[in-house]
């Protein structure tokens, strides 16, 4: 499993309540673009429409050796999951505050995965206290490896 893209701003300003790995339809050019690294998913959600879920915002560069076929960048992708998974993720995404969030794209078996997140979104301060315990956990971890180098 090897990370393609990942979301950094998705753990920094979401509680991450539950993740799921879904599979993304896609064409030749965008597996190609992928495979190059070119990708983003920074400003990317996911959304439950009937039966299926959509991937939004998700921008994959056009594949430089492409043609006339060659995709739209910021095109709208349908991820595949189980009937039942869809189901769950609507029960969860309908909650007011919740959002679907892509939080990387992966290769697994020779294929490209999405790991979506049902996240809640954070507030300021959350944001502050994530940043004092990263903080005071870096300088407990400075201290214990100055008093190893000690002895």
């Amino acid at each position: 499993m090897a990370d393609i893209v990942t979301n950094s701003k998705a753990r920094r300003d979401y509680h991450i309540l539950e993740t799921f790995e879904a599979g993304i339809v896609l064409r030749g050019t965008e597996v190609k673009a992928l495979r190059a690294g070119k990708g983003q998913i920074g400003d990317a959600f996911a959304r439950v429409e009937g039966d299926e879920v959509f991937l939004y915002n998700a921008h994959i560069d056009e594949y430089a050796q492409g043609n006339l076929q060659n995709h739209q960048p910021k095109a709208t992708r349908k991820l595949l999951l189980h009937k039942s998974e869809i189901r769950k993720l609507f029960g969860l995404a309908s909650v007011k505050g919740n959002a679907l969030i892509p939080l990387s794209l992966y290769w697994k078996n020779g294929r490209v995965k999405v790991a979506l997140g049902v996240g809640k979104g954070k507030v300021q301060y959350d944001k502050r206290q994530d940043l004092k315990k990263r903080d005071s956990d870096r300088e407990m971890k400075r201290a214990q490896m100055q008093r190893s180098k000690g002895k």
